[in-house]
């Protein structure tokens, strides 16, 4: 069982997640300073640096949460689809979520990326990550093609790529048009067109026609 100190330090760095969420949206990864996020928090640079040694750690550590977050989500789609006729399109519909909390994070996750393209010590961490993140949604599509009894063509962690890419894409049109029926319509229409594309029925003897 926890102890109090153990406790303790496990809600000073919940608050100082939860505190770099909030700044690392409003002023930017580059922007916000530790000692934005302590203030906001509620902290000193201490309790700071006894948790991460900087703001590229605190961002993994929230690239994990987010993560872990996603898979969960994930997992509770695909139960959704076991007694559904069209399991895809259900899934696709289940998971289609650009509420204000996803919003944040895509803002955040997306100016970390542009920093670690340009910073190749960064690239290389992000990469191990999304790596994590990809093997786990390569799991759960293979799952999904099972319920649907279809199988892949490609790679299940290929299609795991293609479907980050369009999921970010898709976000970026709704963020900026949010008004529009197309962006919200985009996703729903693209990713079972591709899962479909890529996977054929169980059984059958030819690849892609």
């Amino acid at each position: 069982m926890p102890t109090g100190s153990t406790r303790r330090r496990e809600q000073t760095r919940t608050r100082l997640m939860e505190a770099a969420l909030d700044v690392f949206a409003d002023r930017g990864f580059h922007g916000a300073s530790i000692e934005n996020i302590c203030e906001k928090a509620g902290f000193t640079r201490g309790a700071f640096y006894s948790n991460f040694t900087g703001k590229d750690e605190l961002f993994f550590t929230l690239f994990d949460a987010s993560s872990d977050q996603l898979i969960a989500a994930l997992r509770a789609a695909l139960d959704k689809c076991r007694t559904s006729p069209d399991p895809i399109s259900t899934f696709i519909a289940t998971i289609d979520d650009k509420g204000p909390a996803q919003r944040r994070w895509y803002l955040i996750s997306m100016e970390f990326t542009l920093y670690a393209i340009r910073e190749p010590s960064a690239a290389a961490v992000l990469a191990e990550h999304d790596a994590r993140l990809r093997r786990e949604a390569a799991g759960i599509i293979n799952e999904l093609m099972t319920i649907a009894k279809r199988e892949l063509v490609i790679d299940a962690e290929l299609i795991a790529r293609l479907a980050t890419a369009l999921r970010e894409g898709v976000a970026a049109q709704f963020y900026v048009e949010p008004e529009l029926a197309e962006t919200r319509m985009l996703e729903r229409l693209a990713f079972p067109a591709m899962l479909r594309a890529f996977s054929q029925p169980v059984g059958t003897m030819s690849g892609v026609g």
